[in-house]
């Protein structure tokens, strides 16, 4: 099955990028998204609470609310970082550091996108489960957390050339 091309503003850097880059790659926007979505949920549930007073102690729905921030804000904060990584957003930053990991990576000898002991078949299907999965969060949060070798991108750029040895 071939992969589906997408046309995106900005160039691919990945089509099915692993869950560390993803995290590596977040810039101080994501992590603030993160933050303000860690405290809004709990401070929200705080300012409803004092504008309809339900009478009962909030200890336990504010540290709730904290977690569902927690978590709601990762999430945000992912699939910002996953857009970049698609060409959906400007990723100029990603793009840089992106040919300069796996440059290094090429000169160093090592598979570009990492190791994996799972059968082909395996990363395959594990490819199909997760690429483009941080489109559906809302329904089922899936992050790719297998290394495979299905990106959609031409590895032949991050290759040393003989001028450049």
């Amino acid at each position: 099955m071939p992969d589906k091309t997408v046309e995106t503003p900005f160039p691919l850097i990945d089509a099915d990028p692993h869950a560390g880059r993803v995290i590596r790659y977040m810039r101080p926007s994501d992590y603030a998204t993160w933050a303000g979505m860690t405290a809004a949920f709990p401070g929200l549930l705080y300012a409803w609470d004092k504008w309809e007073p339900s009478g009962h102690k909030l200890k336990g729905a504010l540290r709730l609310g904290g977690v569902f921030g927690f978590v709601g804000g990762f999430l945000m904060a992912y699939q910002r970082s996953s857009l970049r990584f698609w060409g959906w957003t400007e990723n100029k930053r990603e793009q840089e550091k992106d040919f300069e990991e796996l440059s290094d990576r090429a000169k160093r000898g090592l598979p570009l996108y990492g190791h994996s002991d799972q059968p082909e078949w395996v990363q395959g299907v594990a490819y199909r489960n997760s690429v483009f999965s941080a489109l559906k969060f809302s329904a089922f949060p899936m992050i790719n957390l297998v290394q495979h070798q299905h990106h959609g991108t031409d590895e032949a750029k991050y290759k040393p050339t003989e001028e450049s040895s």
